[in-house]
C-alpha cells in the first residue's frame, strides 16, 4: 500500500483561492459538521464509509477532513485499500483551519 498523502491547510486554502474544482470529503458526524465546515465539504461520517464509499469517484482526487486528522486518516487508509489511488488526509483537520486560516470559525 502507498504512503498516506496530507495537505495543509494552506495549500487547500491556496487551491481554492485559485478557484480549482476540489472534492473535501467531511468524515465527522453530522452534529458536528453543523457547528462548522468548510463551504464546499461533502459530510460523509466515518460510521457510514463503509455502506456508502462506492459513492465516491475513485477517478477523483479526495481531500478527507475530520476534526483533528485521526478519522480522515484512517478513511484515506481505507478508501486506499478500495482501489482509491488520490487521497489526501487534511493535516490538522478542521481545527488547524480554524486556527490558521479562519479564526473567526467557531471550534468544538
Amino acid at each position: 500500500m502507498s504512503q498516506m498523502q496530507e495537505i495543509t491547510v494552506a495549500q487547500l486554502k491556496a487551491r481554492l483561492d485559485q478557484g480549482e474544482k476540489v472534492f473535501i470529503l467531511d468524515v465527522r458526524e453530522p452534529h458536528e459538521y453543523q457547528i462548522c465546515h468548510l463551504e464546499s465539504a461533502h459530510l460523509l461520517p466515518m460510521s457510514e464509509i463503509g455502506m456508502r464509499f462506492k459513492e465516491l469517484d475513485p477517478a477523483c482526487e479526495i481531500i478527507v477532513q475530520c476534526r483533528s486528522g485521526g478519522r480522515s486518516a484512517q478513511v484515506c487508509g481505507f478508501l486506499q485499500k478500495q482501489g482509491f489511488a488520490n487521497v489526501k488526509n487534511l493535516t490538522g483537520g478542521i481545527l488547524a483551519w480554524a486556527r490558521e486560516i479562519d479564526p473567526g470559525m467557531p471550534t468544538y
